[in-house]
């Protein structure tokens, strides 16, 4: 027999429902009304383009927003001087939002439709410029509503230095200063809206350098050992390795120094080498054959080798009971819709795209929720994922079809068009924030999902081992 609610137990839902929609509604208004400060504050960034480690005034705008807006400041917190920790409030629940704002080398691009340096040593091209912003308007509307709410518990800031291969999240986890968090948000530029499960690939990385002795190339070239010698050879070797790693495996490398002129032997040469899969053990297994791979290198040219880790960075461990939450709220918000002027600038990027490219329209549209996904880049968001229940999205941008570390994804997040993604973004992870500070039995299951997808018996061992933050890794 079907049973039915009281009438006034129904309406009581029922006014409670709208009433929670009202709120929500009220916060994204409040974050709208708010876009043009928070644009300048992104841009700023933007211009600046900081690279991993060396953010300091971009890490110190943030810091300064969140202090002229009542949050506490730990600065240089895990022996970092870039990564900081805000918060408001006190006690439980502990609600984290991360925010990244490192630049990539070589990428200096203007906010115009086609190809044009700015002449810069790096460039905002994975978009974390709008990443760090709109976590900080998350956190400070979240604490607007905690307030004017007098809602109980700890919203906190994450500022996450040097993500672009820093490993900067994987130091701060290591030093324990997620250990009380209860969920954490995350969020991520992009060429669309989505918020279903993530997924990343565990990566290592090293610089390789190899010494020799230098001579007179072609006056004595018996006396000499060439280091770059050294590193062509060990480049050889990993790339005959690549037969007999698995299909789905990655590896990459750049020569850093090779020498400095053709009739010197090169006494010194480095090669950067990041190796990444779906799991963290076939990345350790690799990364220790390129190890041999440089050792014999080593060993057949004459020459000596050591190698310093850079970074190393866990898979992503999405926590679903918060992911869904996620989606349904950027359900809500809905997508970007381009003015005349930005379909004009999208549509010439579009055109720099190739064939295949998305109609741009897409920008609107909410992709439908998955929970699994292909991964194919790296973030050390898998570190905090393995000690605290996570979830993230993703936001329009950049044009449809644009690729993340591109020209175009410069161009767009310079501009009107990343900042209204940006915004999505922003009111996204404030409304999620809001739903898990008055749930408690979601934070529940989500610590419950997190124990049984990680094993009762894992324990948390950083790829990177013990070394310290590689804070010149950039220079």
């Amino acid at each position: 027999m079907r049973k039915f609610l009281p009438m006034g137990a129904f309406l009581l839902l029922c006014t409670m429902g709208i009433h929670a929609q009202k709120k929500k509604d009220n916060v994204i208004k409040d974050l709208e009304s708010k876009s043009e400060k928070y644009s300048e504050i992104a841009h700023e960034i933007w211009g600046l383009a900081e690279m991993g480690y060396l953010e300091e005034q971009s890490s110190a705008l943030l810091e300064e927003t969140l202090s002229d807006a009542g949050f506490s400041i730990d600065k240089g917190i895990a022996g970092i001087p870039t990564a900081f920790k805000a918060e408001y409030g006190s006690g439980s629940p502990v609600i984290a939002i991360l925010g990244e704002y490192d630049a990539l080398p070589g990428l200096s691009q203007e906010a115009v439709p086609e190809k044009k340096s700015a002449g810069g040593a790096a460039g905002h091209a994975c978009g974390h410029h709008l990443f760090g912003t709109a976590s900080t308007a998350a956190a400070i509307s979240v604490k607007e509503w905690m307030e004017n709410n007098n809602i109980k518990g700890t919203i906190r800031f994450y500022g996450c230095p040097a993500e672009e291969g820093g490993s900067g999240k994987v130091y701060m986890v290591r030093e324990g200063v997620f250990n009380d968090v209860d969920v954490a948000l995350h969020w991520h530029p992009g060429s669309g809206n989505a918020a279903s499960a993530g997924a990343a690939l565990a990566n290592k990385s090293a610089k390789f350098r190899f010494h020799g002795i230098s001579a007179h190339a072609a006056g004595a070239p018996e006396k000499g050992r060439s280091a770059l010698d050294g590193v062509e050879a060990m480049n050889a070797m990993v790339n005959m390795m690549r037969e007999h790693v698995p299909e789905d495996a990655r590896i990459h490398y750049v020569i850093t120094n090779g020498g400095k002129a053709p009739n010197v032997v090169p006494d010194f040469a480095e090669v950067y080498y990041y190796a990444r899969h779906n799991t963290r053990e076939v990345v350790v297994d690799i990364f220790d054959r390129m190890v041999k791979a440089a050792e014999g290198a080593a060993l057949g040219t004459g020459t000596t080798m050591e190698y310093e880790m850079i970074g190393g960075t866990h898979e992503l461990l999405p926590n679903l009971t918060v992911q869904k939450i996620m989606y349904d709220n950027l359900v809500k918000v809905g997508g970007v819709t381009y003015n005349d002027e930005e379909k004009a600038f999208a549509e010439k990027i579009s055109e720099t795209l190739g064939k295949g490219a998305p109609d741009i329209s897409t920008a609107q549209i909410v992709q439908p929720y998955k929970e699994t996904a292909q991964a194919y880049g790296s973030t050390d968001v898998g570190d905090v994922s393995y000690t605290v229940p996570t979830a993230g999205l993703g936001t329009a941008t950049w044009v449809p079809g644009t690729p993340a570390h591109s020209w175009q994804a410069v161009a767009a997040g310079g501009m009107s068009i990343g900042s209204k993604g940006m915004m999505v973004a922003a009111k996204t992870l404030a409304l999620t924030a809001m739903d898990i500070f008055e749930s408690p039995k979601t934070i529940e299951a989500a610590k419950k999902e997190l124990e049984e997808r990680r094993g009762k018996d894992f324990k948390y061992v950083p790829m990177l081992g013990n070394r310290q933050p590689a804070l010149d890794y950039r220079k």
